[in-house]
């Protein structure tokens, strides 16, 4: 073997020993990057990706490498789902890291968010697997902290979806009789008046001005003539029919001592083509089609009847039939029934419940902004009503409102085992399970509930608790409210954010709060300071949160707190 046969059999056993059989050297820091950084909560998660750019000459041919990522906070070490690479000498399936040029890897990181991850830091452990040995590398820092603006998302703050009641302090009545005419006639006949319809008019009239919680609010009168003959006649003939019927209700009136009654409004049509229509139209008469036809095709009153009579087969059954009914004047008295007042109301509740009907006792309840009072008058409602979902339905709201989510969500289940069709208590059965971040169920319920005018907001959170910020503020719309607000700050949608907590109704300690943020996001330290200032003041919980938060750590807070 010569000199030079024997440094190049040197040379190439050291590049194997390099590329193969020599440990695997510590990685460093500087490999990774990490984004976002620092770590965010998208949703219920904090999900970020570790990009690794391993130099040429590092990674060892032979070796397998087990990344884990680690996140600490606190005293807990919490890991997540690991990654493995291989050198271009390992038999097997995962990505390869080639010795000469080295490469680039990827490893996904996602933990379920814990308010404690605030203040955390994000690293990466490796193991190595080198010819059947194990050996650990020194694991290297590659993010600080977690900013965790998302979680603020709030399903305690939605509000339940009302059943709502159906009570009406007044309720508008119609009372009517018909009194009918013979052919080209104009006089009133003691049978129509002894009718038993023109009896039940005036008994009802009589009832009505004797009830103080009724008011005869309007009578009117509106005669006709039927469509045969000519105008002129017609008109007469509507004209005094309507007169007759007039000078008889008044006469009659007074005999019954019927003084309130509003105003006596009294109108007469000549010919009653519409009302021909719509009898025609009902009727069993063969050639009603053809009837019908010739309303359309004329509009004018004499060439219509003209070409009716020519229809010589069925104009002997529409004068025996429809016509008759087509002479008449209807009384027609409108009343209005006035029910008990809010003081009668809450009086009949403090006193005997009982007394009140369902709709009158789910009025009751809006009353009140008392959660006490709200949530006594329902359970009363489900006590008397058992088989009114309304009732189960709104008591679980004053409990969802109270913090009571489990009782709650029992009330709400008890209102969709009486009416699965529901919509209110299946959203409602959605918000418990988005406080409880159990979105696969939200989903489910509020599904059940489409078409709900109350929906939207729910939707929002549900679509921010998943992450899809676009879609939250879509769905969230005009709302005005933390959570609205909170999907147009993560869409970095400031200028609306602002005008959203600006507008909302009972601004509380996380309306300020969230504005501290808006203030941090556009560099506005004024807006930072006031706002956490307002913020830890309703809620002091908020100055230990504001310390470890990640938004303000460009701003000296400490003031503020």
């Amino acid at each position: 073997m010569n000199k030079f046969s024997g440094f190049a059999l040197f040379i190439g056993s050291a590049m194997l020993l390099t590329g193969c059989n020599k440990k695997m050297n510590q990685f460093s820091a500087d490999y990774f990057s990490t984004n976002p950084n620092p770590l965010e909560v998208v949703g219920t998660h904090v999900p970020a990706t570790v990009t690794g750019h391993i130099p040429a000459k590092f990674f060892v041919k032979n070796a397998t490498v087990s990344v884990t990522p680690v996140l600490v906070y606190g005293s807990t070490e919490e890991m997540a789902s690991p990654m493995t690479f291989q050198g271009e000498k390992v038999r097997g399936n995962n990505p390869v890291v080639s010795y000469d040029n080295g490469g680039t890897v990827t490893i996904p990181v996602n933990y379920l968010y814990q308010p404690a991850m605030q203040k955390s830091e994000l690293y990466l452990n490796f193991t190595v697997n080198q010819k059947g040995k194990q050996y650990v590398l020194p694991r290297v820092k590659v993010a600080n902290g977690v900013v965790a603006t998302a979680a603020l998302a709030n399903a305690g703050t939605l509000t339940p979806a009302t059943a709502d009641d159906k009570f009406q302090r007044i309720i508008n009545e119609k009372y009517s009789a018909d009194i009918h005419f013979l052919i080209n006639q104009a006089n009133l006949r003691e049978s129509e008046l002894k009718s038993d319809e023109v009896l039940r008019l005036h008994r009802d009239l009589r009832a009505a001005a004797s009830d103080d919680a009724r008011q005869i609010e309007e009578i009117n009168i509106q005669s006709y003539a039927s469509p045969e003959g000519g105008i002129d006649l017609n008109t007469r003939l509507a004209q005094n029919r309507e007169i007759n019927t007039s000078k008889y209700l008044t006469n009659a009136l007074k005999k019954d001592k019927v003084t309130e009654f509003g105003e006596l409004t009294a109108n007469f049509t000549p010919e009653d083509w519409e009302g021909f229509q719509k009898l025609v139209a009902a009727s069993n008469i063969q050639d009603k089609d053809l009837i019908l036809s010739v309303l359309s095709m004329y509009k004018d009153p004499e060439q219509r009847e003209r070409e009716i009579r020519n229809l010589s087969s069925v104009f002997d059954q529409l004068a025996d039939e429809i016509l008759p009914q087509l002479r008449y004047s209807r009384i027609t008295a409108s009343v209005n029934v006035i029910g008990k007042s809010d003081d009668e109301i809450n009086q009949a509740y403090n006193t005997d419940p009982s007394t009140l009907t369902v709709d009158e006792l789910l009025y009751a309840a809006t009353l009140t902004d008392d959660l006490g009072r709200k949530k006594d008058i329902y359970t009363a409602a489900t006590r008397l009503f058992p088989n009114d979902y309304r009732g189960f339905n709104n008591l679980g709201k004053v409990q969802y409102q109270q913090g009571d989510y489990d009782a709650a969500m029992a009330s709400f289940k008890k209102a969709a085992r009486i009416d699965a069709n529901a919509p209110e208590s299946q959203m409602n059965q959605g918000l418990v399970a988005l406080v409880n971040d159990d979105l696969r169920a939200a989903n489910n319920a509020f599904g059940k509930a489409a078409g709900l005018d109350d929906l939207s907001p729910a939707l929002g959170l549900l679509y921010l608790k998943q992450g899809d910020v676009k879609a939250a503020v879509k769905a969230f719309g005009n709302d005005k409210s933390n959570n609205a607000a909170l999907a147009q700050i993560l869409n970095k949608d400031y200028s609306t954010a602002k005008s959203t907590l600006a507008a909302i109704a009972a601004p509380d300690a996380t309306t300020y709060y969230l504005t501290a943020i808006l203030g941090a996001r556009t560099g506005n330290e004024q807006m930072v300071t006031s706002n956490l200032r307002q913020a830890v003041k309703l809620d002091k919980s908020l100055a230990a949160q504001a310390a470890n938060d990640l938004e303000f750590a460009r701003y000296n807070i400490s003031k503020a707190l």
